[in-house]
């Protein structure tokens, strides 16, 4: 198996969103954001599939010291493999690839957030980079795009936060923010015992809303010149933007079950994005 081969399997086992959008572009940018896709599935991984905190953070370490063997230019993972091709073509620095891990390093350290300032810093890392980094890969002319894929990597942590509340819980992990929930008079125990309160739906709908006006600033700052370019980025908003639609519609049952979009669906927004935008 190819580095190649081996990224876009990462990929598409994942099921994610994100590899709806990879579909329509031209292959030089397909094979780097796929690479970069499956960089932070590896690093995510990490966290989410290791139950020895001191091990994950060990391999962690060494994720960062493969980062570093990318730029000597002597990668040994197919992963870092597949990047350093894209390295030849695209500006993906070093410090942004090393801040992404530092963002899933943060699971390990922080499992509750007093408010949303200091929630924004773990999605600026985990997120917001890689919008930075998904920019460079799509393509730009005016640097205020990056305003725009700072803040749409923000909506879709926030996205996926809303998503997966119940699922976080019970690994431990609440990223609502805690002031938040104690003004809605949600407690940790109410989302691990799923308990569907009028509270915990105005909690939510709070969120959702917080998350719509993000997509809505990201999008109000795309230069039209920079749309075409960046597509990719809104066939993920699409489905994105859908999937927050179908929470609202479920009445906020984020607690028990996990909604999302089936395949066919995607697709369909994937390709009407792709035409109009």
């Amino acid at each position: 198996m190819t580095p190649d081969q081996y990224c876009q399997e990462r990929a598409a086992q994942s099921g994610s969103s994100f590899y709806y959008s990879f579909l329509f572009l031209e292959p030089l940018r397909r094979q780097a954001i796929t690479a970069l896709y499956a960089f932070c599935r590896e690093v995510d991984d990490v966290v989410d599939e290791c139950p020895d905190a001191l091990l994950a953070r060990a391999k962690l370490g060494w994720w960062r010291s493969e980062v570093a063997a990318l730029f000597e230019g002597h990668p040994t993972h197919p992963v870092t493999q597949a990047l350093a091709v894209s390295l030849k073509g695209f500006y993906l620095p070093q410090e942004q690839l090393l801040e992404i891990i530092d963002g899933m390093e943060m699971d390990l350290d922080q499992v509750r957030y007093a408010d949303f300032k200091a929630l924004h810093l773990y999605c600026y890392r985990v997120a917001s980079v890689v919008g930075l980094l998904a920019a460079e890969i799509f393509g730009y002319s005016d640097r205020q795009t990056l305003k725009y894929a700072h803040d749409l990597g923000l909506a879709f942590q926030l996205t996926n936060i809303i998503r997966d509340v119940g699922e976080d819980a019970r690994r431990g992990r609440i990223y609502l923010p805690q002031d938040e929930m104690s003004r809605f008079d949600v407690s940790d125990s109410d989302l691990l015992q799923a308990n569907y309160s009028d509270n915990f739906r105005r909690l939510m709908a709070f969120q959702v809303e917080r998350a719509r006006t993000l997509y809505q600033q990201a999008f109000a700052q795309l230069p039209a010149a920079d749309r075409k370019a960046q597509r990719a980025g809104l066939i993920m908003a699409a489905i994105y933007r859908a999937t927050l639609d179908e929470i609202v519609r479920d009445d906020y049952r984020v607690l028990d079950q996990r909604i999302s979009l089936p395949p066919l669906r995607k697709l369909w927004l994937a390709g009407k994005t792709w035409i109009r935008a």
